[in-house]
């Protein structure tokens, strides 16, 4: 079965600076599956983008959550509700926390920092605060697990990356030997390196699991925060 591997480029403005996140969107026959969609709001930015590719966001059959984080779920309960017929899918770890039953880790996290910002850290860490609040929770339809194998473009191995999140997973399609890495691996001047390590839940399980996904020696490493990179 033929399939297509595109690349979305979801650009918004924050406090008058621009930010730009990828979305991967995995497509063969009758499938048009979305890797992470963008920041609360983002939807239009993110039907631009299909429209660009030749699909509208009734044609997505499914939508795959990296983890539980703002940016990268944040649009997913307007998606829903613009196609009900789409299929979400999460770790079982991150579930509790996309379906709304659990308050986020990343949530708690925020609160706690904010006991201890200096004064002039204070209006950002409350604003950071209520922006991660307002991530609607959106019910998953289907778990998926480390080593878990798809069919979705000839081949996808669900590969458990957690740190920055307990549950993150990151996917690997053996076909194309691409790796979509959430935000188990970023690029920075061109390089990779853990996301934001700062506020990773655990640093020292967000450096294995960069580890692991560059011993996969992947022909491409696509990551939502930077762009592709290309080991060779």
């Amino acid at each position: 079965m033929e399939h297509e591997i595109h690349r979305l480029a979801v650009t918004m403005a924050f406090q008058g600076a621009e930010e730009t996140v990828y979305p991967t969107v995995l497509r063969d026959g009758g499938r048009a599956v979305l890797v992470d969609c963008g920041w609360i709001g983002a939807l239009p930015v993110v039907e631009r983008e299909l429209k660009n590719i030749g699909l509208s966001v009734r044609d997505l059959t499914g939508l795959v959550l990296t983890h539980h984080d703002h940016d990268h779920m944040g649009a997913a309960a307007a998606l829903r509700r613009a196609n009900p017929d789409i299929k979400i899918y999460a770790s079982p770890a991150e579930e509790p926390f996309i379906s709304g039953r659990e308050k986020p880790l990343r949530l708690q996290q925020a609160e706690e920092m904010q006991e201890t910002l200096p004064p002039e850290m204070q209006e950002f860490g409350r604003a950071f605060c209520e922006l991660l609040r307002r991530v609607e929770p959106v019910e998953t339809d289907g778990l998926l697990h480390g080593g878990e194998w798809l069919d979705w473009c000839g081949g996808c191995r669900v590969i458990a990356t957690p740190g920055h999140t307990p549950g993150h997973i990151s996917l690997l399609l053996e076909d194309e030997s691409i790796v979509i890495t959430g935000d188990a691996m970023a690029l920075e001047n061109g390089l990779p390196v853990t996301a934001n390590p700062q506020f990773a839940l655990d640093r020292e399980e967000a450096e294995a699991s960069l580890e692991k996904l560059l011993a996969l020696k992947a022909r491409a490493y696509y990551c939502y925060h930077g762009g592709v990179y290309l080991p060779n």
